[in-house]
């Protein structure tokens, strides 16, 4: 038997999930003419979300910072939701570690934790991931130095990079991950052609 204070509490819930949806809508909600929904972005709105950096380093940034400074960003910025030292904290996940070892078991155990140390391929994607992505609650408001900095700390805490390492547009293409060698680019032909 539902209780009177259970269907208040739930109606309750929905005006709240109506209320922030309202909320989080456009101000110029015209729809965008080619697909019937949302907006298309001004230029000022597009330039800011037009951000990337790719394996080579091409989209990175004026900028440095070393594991020092880093150090200080991550325990301001990254700390609460990923541990004192990057052990992560549920739900948030871990970003150092080396074990499982960069071997890639990953295709055969989908639960072993995939770490800056021993998963990600690029260097430079982690700078891209972190600039566009965190903090979570603040998204894409760490400035260049800022990203370099926690990027050079997560490094070394990986052992990836010495503690006097410092990262710029020109040192962090540079930087070798363990796991590169076990992505290999798809270089398949045939088939339908997805863009």
């Amino acid at each position: 038997m539902t209780s009177a204070f259970n269907v208040r509490a739930r109606h309750g819930a929905r005006l709240a999930a109506v209320l922030m949806l309202a909320a989080c809508a456009p101000a110029d909600s015209t729809p965008d003419a080619a697909y019937g929904m949302g907006r298309t972005p001004d230029a000022t709105t597009l330039a800011a979300m037009d951000r990337d950096v790719d394996p080579r380093g091409h989209g990175l940034p004026d900028g440095e910072g070393n594991v020092q400074q880093g150090a200080a960003v991550y325990a301001a910025q990254c700390a609460s939701c990923h541990g004192a030292r990057g052990e992560g904290i549920s739900p948030s996940p871990a970003l150092v570690g080396t074990k499982p070892a960069a071997g890639h078991v990953f295709a055969r155990d989908n639960k072993a934790p995939r770490t800056i140390g021993n998963y990600w391929p690029y260097a430079t994607t982690v700078f891209d991931y972190v600039q566009r992505a965190m903090p979570l609650t603040a998204p894409g408001t760490l400035s260049a130095n800022d990203t370099y900095s926690v990027v050079a700390y997560l490094l070394h805490e990986n052992g990836i990079v010495p503690a006097a390492a410092v990262m710029n547009a020109t040192t962090l293409p540079a930087v070798r991950m363990p796991a590169t060698r076990f992505f290999v680019r798809d270089d398949r032909t045939g088939g339908r052609v997805f863009r």
